[in-house]
């Protein structure tokens, strides 16, 4: 009898979906994410939702969207000459944001956030907080900067992620940005590389000595775009998500 009342359980389970994990899709969202406030920041198919930091429109070349993954193109290896980088069409404020990418070797790119396309409308990419997307090993910049704040990870030119952080260039990987409020963090794989402060003197006196020291408020805006960067390099995007937080 016990073995029929076990048998007749596990057939009700099956039957209503009980204690089944749903399997999450490629650009899309599972049932738990839509309740958690998750939304995709783009839909696997299309350009909605993004355009060229510096044109009305999404670039005409230089990006591909190919099986799903949003690709920047191999140009020269140069900054925001080819199809340009790409942002979000509104702004954002607090959030986390999700975003797994690829990387062919020796390349660079970037995820940024608080982006002010108005700052730089001259060459190279537009100005914002960045999430460093790059070939350590095989990259130049990554042996550039101060203590290694250009590598994968890093908050560019200004905090640097641990050395032994989770990451296989062969394999997809996770990025993630957390900003609440003045408080942000770098997540890699599960992993949190970093955490700083914003919107106080000892922010103002990093950036004071970095590259950004030049563009007015740097990383203290209350929102701001967030941006894909075409740094010359083939990298792949997919699964972009963002939960907008309180």
């Amino acid at each position: 009898m016990r073995r029929i009342a076990f048998a007749l359980l596990a057939l009700a389970l099956c039957a209503c979906g009980g204690g089944q994990k749903e399997t999450p899709q490629d650009n899309s969202l599972t049932s738990q994410e839509k309740k958690d406030g998750w939304a995709l920041l783009w839909d696997g198919k299309t350009t909605e939702g993004w355009r060229g930091a510096k044109l009305d429109a999404f670039p005409d070349h230089g990006w591909v969207i190919e099986d799903g993954v949003l690709k920047v193109l191999s140009s020269d290896g140069s900054e925001s000459t080819n199809g340009g980088d790409i942002i979000t069409t509104r702004l954002y404020k607090n959030f986390i944001l999700k975003v797994d990418f690829k990387i062919t070797e020796g390349a660079n790119s970037g995820i940024k956030y608080f982006v002010d396309p108005t700052l730089n409308k001259g060459t190279g990419s537009a100005i914002g907080c960045e999430f460093q997307v790059l070939d350590d090993l095989r990259h130049p910049d990554a042996k550039l900067g101060v203590k290694s704040n250009r590598t994968l990870g890093s908050l560019y030119d200004l905090i640097p992620a641990p050395a032994d952080k989770p990451f296989d260039i062969n394999s997809w990987n996770t990025a993630q940005v957390v900003v609440q409020g003045n408080h942000v963090e770098h997540w890699l794989n599960g992993v949190k590389l970093l955490e700083y402060e914003r919107n106080n003197q000892e922010w103002n006196a990093l950036v004071a000595y970095s590259k950004y020291k030049d563009w007015p408020n740097f990383g203290n805006y209350e929102e701001g775009y967030i941006l894909l960067q075409d740094h010359g390099d083939e990298v792949w995007y997919k699964n972009i998500k963002i939960k907008e937080l309180k």
